[in-house]
């Protein structure tokens, strides 16, 4: 074996993915025959952002909600959309939703800290930017650790990549 097992933890949302899941929301918001004369609408507000309008808060709400089951079809984790609160917007109701990638730092730490305290032993963590670098001895040893950190909640969508 030339160098140690290792994998990376990231935390990271496929654009296409979300665009797709987008596009499948619009398509309902015009066909649904609850939203007709409403004006709801889903759009790209930004690189990592989402936008919903209606005339109502209550169908904002309701195409809030279209949107986060077509994300779940699509496998992408609710933790990773952070849904801001329905506010009035002109003569509608807007919500402004964002799309959060990476791990930031107090988190990174927290996984990190987990892995150190209930991970087994011979195993480090070391934060690398908005991901985290985990190595160890045995690949075994990197399988309980993934183990560990699927069954732990975190507050942000974990991928495990680069598993080698």
């Amino acid at each position: 074996m030339a160098s140690t097992p290792s994998f990376d933890i990231v935390s990271k949302v496929d654009r296409q993915e979300v665009d797709n899941a987008l596009n499948q929301t619009a398509k309902e918001l015009s066909q649904r025959f609850d939203f007709r004369g409403v004006n709801a609408t889903v759009a790209w507000a930004g690189e990592e952002a989402v936008a919903l309008q209606a005339d109502t808060e209550e169908r904002v709400k309701a195409a809030l909600e279209v949107f986060k089951e077509k994300l779940i079809k699509r496998n992408i984790s609710l933790k990773s959309l952070d849904a801001g609160e329905p506010r009035q917007s002109g003569k509608g109701y807007k919500i402004d939703c964002k799309i959060l990638q990476g791990i930031d730092s107090d988190k990174a730490k927290a996984i990190s800290k987990k892995i150190r305290d209930e991970g087994p032993k011979g195993v480090q963590a070391q934060i690398q930017g908005d991901q985290l670098r985990v190595t160890g001895k045995k690949k075994d040893d990197l399988q309980d650790v993934i183990a560990l950190l699927k069954n732990s909640d975190f507050g942000v969508a974990l991928q495990f990549t680069n598993y080698r």
